[in-house]
C-alpha cells in the first residue's frame, strides 16, 4: 500500500471514489507476496500491481464491480481455480485479494496515514476482511491512539494490541480473532497493513562503491544515510540519491543512531582506525545485516584485532566479509549488487545459489531472527 499512497492522496482530497485491491494472503510461488496493493479510480485510471501483471485484468473487473456497488469483495485467484489460466496465473501460486471502495466519507483518515508515512512516523491500518458484519471496517493505529473502529470497543482493543506488536516489527499480515477481540477465537479475519518508517541502510565510508550502493539501497527501499568523517568526500553532491549524508566518525555516529533488526550496515572504510571500532559496536547491536568490505588478508587482521577487544566468536559470526556473494563483480556498480544479494539472502534465508540448483521453494518465510525487509521500490505495500 505504502507505494500507491502519494498517487491516491490526490484523489482522496479531490473527492473522487476509488476502489483499492490489496494481496492480503499467498500461497506457494506467489506474484506479489501480502500488502500489495491496485488502485482503480472512478474514471477507469489504474495505479499499482498485485501479480505483476498476471491477473490484473480480472482485479481491475472486480473493482469496478466494486465501485458501482460499494460492496468489498474477498477474491482468489490460482492455478486451482477454473478461470486461473484465463486470467494469466499460471505460476503455480495463488493470490487472496480483498477489494474495497475508498473515498472521503468511507476513510476520513486516510490523509492522517498519508501525513505519518510521509513524516516517517509508524501507523497501522487494521481493515476486517471476513467473518463478520462489519467487513470493510477499519481502524487506524498508532503506538499510542487509534481512530475510527471496527465495529466493537473489544475487538477494537484486541487488534490494536495485536497490531501495535506487528507494527514495531514492521510486518503485514491476516489477525485471527473472535467478534468481541476474543483470543481464542477466530471467526473474524482482520488485515492488517503496516506502515512503519522504511528499514535503514546505513553506508560507513564516502568512496565511489559508497555512491553504488547508495544507490541500490534506494531502490530496493531502504533509507539510506552516508556518514564518513572526512568532510570534502561526504558531500550531498557525491551522493545525491542518499537521504542523510553526516559526516562524523563512524562509530561515533553509530553510537547515537538508533539500530533494530531490520537495519542494514555496511562497511566500506578501508581503514582499520575506522573499521575496527565501528565494527565492535555494530556486531553488538541488533542490526539484521553487517557487511565489511576488504581483501580476505584485511578481514583476517580485523578479526584479530577484533578478538583482542573481547567480540566473542559468536559476534564476530554475524560479520559478512569480504562483503558480497561471489558474482564475479569488480564494477561498483556490479559490488552493489553482490553486496545487495547478499542482504536479500541474509533477510529471507536464501541460499545464494542459481536457483537452477535448488530444490527450495522460490519464495521462502524470513528467518525468524531477520524480520522481512520488504523493497518498497519493487514490492507494494
Amino acid at each position: 500500500m505504502r507505494d500507491i499512497l502519494d498517487d491516491i492522496e490526490p484523489w482522496h482530497r479531490e473527492g473522487r471514489r476509488f476502489a483499492v485491491a490489496t494481496v492480503v494472503r499467498t500461497w506457494n510461488s506467489s506474484p506479489r507476496p501480502i500488502g500489495a496493493s491496485m488502485a482503480v479510480a472512478d474514471t477507469g485510471e489504474v495505479i499499482g500491481s498485485v501479480s505483476g501483471g498476471c491477473v490484473e485484468g480480472a482485479v481491475y473487473e472486480v473493482a469496478r464491480e466494486v465501485l458501482e456497488s460499494g460492496v468489498p469483495q474477498l477474491v482468489r485467484y490460482g492455478v486451482s481455480d477454473d478461470n486461473a489460466y484465463s486470467v494469466g496465473l499460471t505460476c503455480g501460486g495463488i493470490l487472496e485479494l480483498f477489494v474495497q471502495l475508498v473515498d472521503a466519507e468511507i476513510f476520513p483518515d486516510l490523509a492522517m496515514v498519508v501525513e505519518a508515512v510521509r513524516e516517517r512516523r509508524p501507523i497501522a491500518v487494521a481493515t476486517v476482511i471476513d467473518g463478520s458484519e462489519s467487513v470493510g471496517r477499519r481502524l487506524v493505529i498508532t503506538p499510542s491512539a487509534t481512530r475510527d473502529s471496527l465495529g466493537s470497543e473489544r475487538l477494537d482493543q484486541a487488534v490494536a494490541s495485536d497490531a501495535r506488536g506487528m507494527l514495531e516489527h514492521g510486518t503485514t499480515g491476516i489477525l485471527h480473532v473472535g467478534r468481541q477481540g476474543e483470543r481464542r477465537s477466530d471467526q473474524v479475519s482482520v488485515f492488517v497493513v503496516s506502515l512503519s518508517p522504511p528499514p535503514r541502510m546505513i553506508v560507513f565510508g564516502a568512496i565511489d562503491f559508497a555512491a553504488a550502493v547508495a544507490r541500490i539501497g534506494k531502490f530496493l527501499g531502504y533509507h539510506v544515510t552516508v556518514c564518513d568523517a572526512r568532510p570534502l568526500f561526504a558531500t550531498k553532491a557525491r551522493f545525491p540519491e542518499a537521504d542523510d549524508v553526516v559526516v562524523a566518525w563512524p562509530h561515533h555516529y553509530l553510537a547515537e543512531t538508533d539500530v533494530d533488526e531490520r537495519t542494514v550496515l555496511c562497511v566500506l572504510t578501508h581503514d582499520p582506525k575506522f573499521d575496527v571500532p565501528l565494527l565492535e559496536l555494530a556486531l553488538r547491536t541488533p542490526a539484521g545485516y553487517v557487511g565489511a568490505m576488504g581483501s580476505r588478508r584485511t578481514h583476517g587482521i580485523r578479526l584479530a584485532k577484533l578478538r583482542e577487544n573481547g567480540l566473542s566468536e559468536e559476534e564476530l559470526a554475524r560479520l559478512c566479509s569480504p562483503i558480497g556473494l561471489d558474482l564475479g563483480a569488480r564494477t561498483p556498480e556490479e559490488t552493489a549488487v553482490s553486496i545487495a544479494a547478499e542482504i536479500i539472502s541474509a533477510m529471507w534465508g536464501g541460499s545464494g545459489r542459481p536457483l537452477s540448483n535448488t530444490t527450495e521453494p522460490i519464495h521462502r518465510e524470513p528467518l525468524a531472527s531477520h524480520p522481512p525487509v520488504i523493497p518498497a521500490a519493487l514490492t507494494p505495500k
